[in-house]
């Protein structure tokens, strides 16, 4: 059995859309999916992408993905990863394609001076969360994740200072 993680190939657009359908199936949110294959490769492969997916392979078959950008923490002065999605699919599960996944976003952190890989985890995914535990992961319970987005997005745009 072969495990191959690599950066995502520009003719693969459709290939990341698929999988962050998947993800989006699985995590019971498939009615926001609202990105097309262009608005994919134009992230991930147009001018001065930020950006970046890792593609999961076993025995030559893209299985899984990692999505993820530069944060940057004003605390330690540096850079960090924000994963925004990671998934492997059901059929390729506890082959250790995600811990595999992570280890590579870590080494791109520590290769690069980076200080920190950070995510989400939605609160009743159970196993994933004792996953992300067992290879160190805080749960950051004190924080709350704040969003505004459409009609909200725009009223405060509209904004006076």
């Amino acid at each position: 059995m072969s495990l191959n993680i690599r950066r995502a190939r520009s003719d693969e657009a459709g290939l990341v859309l698929d999988f962050v359908r998947e993800l989006a199936a699985y995590e019971k949110l498939s009615h926001e999916v609202e990105a097309t294959e262009a608005d994919i490769a134009d992230a991930l492969f147009g001018h001065d992408p930020r950006l970046f997916c890792a593609i999961a392979e076993w025995n030559g078959e893209a299985v899984g993905f990692a999505v993820w950008f530069l944060n940057f923490s004003t605390f330690s002065g540096r850079h960090g990863v924000y994963l925004e999605d990671l998934y492997v699919r059901p059929s390729h599960r506890g082959k250790g394609l995600g811990k595999a996944l992570l280890i590579y976003l870590a080494r791109e952190c520590v290769d690069n001076g980076w200080s920190r890989l950070q995510w989400a985890v939605l609160d009743w995914n159970a196993p994933s969360i004792a996953f992300y535990k067992s290879l160190g992961a805080a749960m950051l319970d004190d924080w709350t994740l704040c969003r505004v987005t459409g009609p909200a997005l725009t009223r405060l745009a509209g904004g006076s200072s």
